[in-house]
């Protein structure tokens, strides 16, 4: 489930890609399949360790292109362990909300993005998660959870105060936010809960269903994003000139 959209953020084959904060690696992997140089950044030894485990099976089943490549290591968002100007492209999907220092962040992607460069950031929308905060705490009162909701149109700020040139948004995943009210309704640990399951498998439909059910939920949820999109999707430019983004 791919929250960027490659249309609107294209790679090209060889291209050095960040995706900082990787998580379980799911646009890490779509990156690597289409031919990119991928490090998957995460603090998360787990996780990594998941990460590689996948991009060397990738590897294995000639899932990518050949001189495409990938890394997963762990680092800090705070301080990335690469030159300037390193990379390409940076993607860094739902993780500006739980780090305090979410500009301190931005100033650290936009050293290690390449003039020219794209940035692609993803956070929860600003009512999907509102109504989520409402309907539970836990949610995210929890260790590494999610400290701030913000409104779009002061990430684009905060992204173009950093220097970089906002160049378009949009909202992903409106089947999920209802998905995610009702385990708040319900306690959100609470797997067994008969809505959740069953709004689970509609999930699960939407995914790996049947042509036919595929395409309905597909369509569905391209008609609900504007209004129910659970993320909020920035993609940016590091313009060529210091402080061109301003």
């Amino acid at each position: 489930m791919l929250t960027v959209d490659f249309s609107r953020f294209p790679l090209a084959p060889g291209d050095r890609v960040l995706d900082l904060g990787c998580g379980g690696g799911r646009h890490a992997f779509e990156c690597y399949r289409r031919g990119a140089n991928v490090v998957a950044l995460d603090r998360n030894a787990e996780e990594i360790a998941e990460v590689r485990k996948w991009f060397a099976a990738m590897e294995q089943a000639g899932e990518a292109p050949a001189g495409a490549s990938a890394t997963a290591m762990e680092g800090d968002a705070l301080n990335l362990p690469f030159d300037d100007a390193t990379f390409d492209k940076i993607i860094i999907s739902e993780v500006m909300e739980h780090i305090p220092d979410d500009e301190g962040v931005l100033a650290e992607m936009v050293r290690v993005l390449k003039p020219g460069g794209l940035l692609a950031v993803t956070v929860p929308r600003y009512l999907p998660e509102k109504i989520c905060w409402a309907l539970s705490d836990e949610y995210h009162e929890v260790e590494g959870g999610h400290i701030r909701i913000y409104k779009g149109d002061e990430l684009v700020e905060k992204v173009r105060a950093a220097g970089l040139a906002p160049y378009g948004t949009h909202h992903a995943h409106a089947l999920h936010a209802p998905y995610w009210w009702i385990k708040c309704a319900v306690g959100v640990n609470n797997d067994k809960a008969l809505p959740v399951r069953a709004y689970h498998q509609l999930l699960v439909w939407d995914i790996v269903g049947t042509p036919v059910v595929s395409t309905l939920t597909k369509a569905a949820e391209k008609a609900l994003n504007p209004v129910l999109g659970k993320s909020f999707v920035v993609y940016a430019s590091k313009p060529h000139e210091p402080g061109a983004g301003a």
